[in-house]
């Protein structure tokens, strides 16, 4: 089964209050889920990366074989794709973790679209920073790799 996600980060300040968010459908356009999650201080391209992890985490648990991944981060597709170095040592040791999510796909494609075209994602973005910075929620528990040295 193949699956559409878009997927977006944003941060207020750089670093600052972040989150990460994905809108998950099916390829008839069927929504099959999505979620904004709060990860406390980070940059947005810390989050972008975050966003691509969750997103490919739900479509591993939704049953996806094949995933076609949007996102307005210029930085994060080129990266991905192998166009762009990833000169920062957080951001390779979250990029290893996004690769060996992708070995569980048959197919995985990461593509570039702009801001106009992943206005669901990033209302989901700020709906769950508004939500956090209100309630002053705690963020999430973020996985070793995502947490480590220079990260945040």
């Amino acid at each position: 089964m193949k699956l559409l996600a878009n997927i977006d980060g944003g941060s207020r300040g750089n670093p600052g209050p972040a989150a990460s968010a994905f809108v998950l459908v099916s390829e008839d356009g069927v929504s099959v889920g999505q979620a904004g999650v709060y990860i406390g201080k980070a940059t947005n391209n810390r989050a972008e990366y975050f966003a691509l992890k969750i997103a490919l985490e739900a479509a591993l648990e939704a049953g996806a074989d094949e995933i076609e991944v949007r996102s307005d981060s210029l930085l994060l597709v080129n990266q991905f794709n192998g166009v762009y170095k990833i000169k920062d040592a957080g951001l390779f040791r979250m990029m290893s973790e996004i690769m060996a999510l992708r070995r569980n796909f048959a197919a995985v494609r990461l593509a570039h679209v702009p801001r106009e075209q992943n206005k669901a994602a990033d209302a989901l973005v700020n709906k769950t920073l508004d939500a956090a910075i209100k309630t002053k929620a705690a963020p999430m528990t973020l996985p070793p790799a995502f947490t480590q040295g220079d990260l945040f």
